[in-house]
């Protein structure tokens, strides 16, 4: 297992993800609900921010390897997956959503696996809508998280409203992979 910044940054993500939900645990004598939101919101940032910049030097110090680009989907996931959950269980999220966007990442990293073992990956890497996807739902979780009005911003309202785009856009995105692994998948289907 090779050891660098950007790996070590991919860790970091993991590590962090106790930390987000132990936030809700820390008894009431100590925070208040709104320090929590922001400790689990600024703690969610950092991960979504350790996200970009592992990528980011691994590519511009030429640190890429097999392992960090297996664990870096591997954390993004479990990151976005518990937060969601956590905001199913605070009340903030409904459920169906929450299995929607999870669901579609599982669906889709089953998809990119079993593309790789036929030698045909690059058939299904990483889209633009993909990518606004992504960057609509990690606003959206940051805002609920958050949860608490800041002056005339509802934060709940537009992280339900951006969280709705989000699960559309995810929709769409599954589509257009499903679409491009298509022919793929019809022609090892002819071959059996």
């Amino acid at each position: 297992m090779p050891f660098n910044i950007p790996i070590l940054l991919t860790w970091l993500r993991i590590v962090l993800i106790p930390l987000m939900i132990g936030v809700y645990y820390v008894p009431d004598a100590w925070i208040n609900e709104v320090g929590r939101d922001l400790a689990a919101t600024l703690i969610f940032v950092l991960a979504s921010v350790t996200d970009w910049l592992d990528g980011y030097l691994a590519r511009r110090w030429n640190e890429t390897s097999a392992f960090g680009a297996f664990l870096d989907p591997v954390a993004d996931k479990l990151v976005v997956a518990t937060a969601l959950i956590m905001l199913v269980q605070l009340g903030r999220l409904d459920a169906i959503l929450a299995a929607i966007i999870i669901g579609r990442e599982i669906t889709i990293s089953a998809l990119r696996e079993w593309m790789a073992q036929i030698g045909a990956h690059k058939s299904i890497a990483v889209s633009m809508i993909g990518k606004i996807k992504t960057t609509a739902q990690m606003l959206a979780i940051t805002l609920l998280l958050y949860h608490a009005p800041i002056s005339v911003f509802d934060m709940q309202s537009m992280g339900t409203w951006l969280i709705y785009i989000a699960a559309v856009l995810t929709l769409w995105s599954m589509g257009y992979y499903m679409r491009m692994a298509w022919p793929h998948l019809a022609e090892q289907d002819k071959k059996r």
